[in-house]
């Protein structure tokens, strides 16, 4: 679903994606993890098509985001990291604004998109505050509500449970584990727990380069008896 083949990016001296490959199925959670600066927010955007990368290729569902931009974006759904919206418009407005943007102009269907998010987000309290007033755990909510309002059969979350509190946390991987079987789930987190809870693979990446790609209990079994964040800083080291 999700095809990334040696992705660079590089910004002014630094090369900040170097060479980066992998793959995601249908069914897949996939844990992009990686130090600040490591490369995972870059490599994310070229996936989703809000950079162009300097050498290398991303395919969602077989299309080049480099060639159809607008068709990835179609089958992509993507939270980017601390959820960017329009603080002025309301969440029902917000939301109602993207399935526009997204296709869906008939007010009726527009309307079903968005009790849909609204509902798989739990955002019904705040529907028709004005995001600017909402806490950061639900305006992370929001960001996630419009990701999945067009049912995307992909997904890209730069840390989509940033801000929220225990049962939110609980709730947002609750459902992300919910949809993994139809979906392609890429995810960024500094929680390393929350890679334990609902990743079936996990990716390293340190310096802009792949160094890990396996299973968490494959990653855990490098050092019997060692926590994840050990081996996390095991592999990270040369960025601390």
């Amino acid at each position: 679903m999700i095809e990334v083949k040696g992705l660079v990016k590089t910004y002014g001296s630094k090369r900040a994606v170097d060479g980066v490959s992998f793959s995601v199925r249908r069914g897949d959670i996939l844990g992009f993890l990686g130090p600040n600066g490591a490369g995972k927010s870059t490599t994310m955007k070229m996936i989703a098509g809000f950079l162009r990368p300097d050498a290398g290729t991303a395919l969602v569902d077989g299309v080049d985001v480099a060639v159809d931009p607008v068709s990835v974006k179609r089958k992509l759904g993507y939270l980017p990291e601390s959820a960017p919206a329009y603080p002025e418009m309301t969440v029902e407005e917000f939301l109602g604004f993207i399935a526009e943007v997204r296709g869906f102009r008939a007010g009726a269907e527009r309307l079903v998109r968005v009790n849909r998010a609204v509902a798989m987000t739990h955002l019904e309290p705040v529907r028709r505050q004005t995001i600017e007033t909402l806490s950061k755990g639900f305006k992370q909510r929001v960001g996630f509500a419009q990701a999945l309002l067009h049912d995307p059969p992909a997904l890209v979350l730069d840390e989509p449970t940033d801000g929220l509190d225990p049962n939110q946390k609980n709730e947002v991987r609750t459902l992300i584990r919910n949809m993994a079987s139809e979906k392609a789930v890429v995810l960024s987190t500094h929680i390393l727990e929350e890679v334990e809870a609902i990743c079936n693979r996990v990716i390293i990446i340190s310096q802009g380069r792949v160094v890990a790609d396996e299973s968490p209990e494959r990653l855990l079994a490098r050092k019997p008896g060692a926590r994840m964040d050990e081996i996390f800083r095991s592999l990270t080291q040369s960025d601390v």
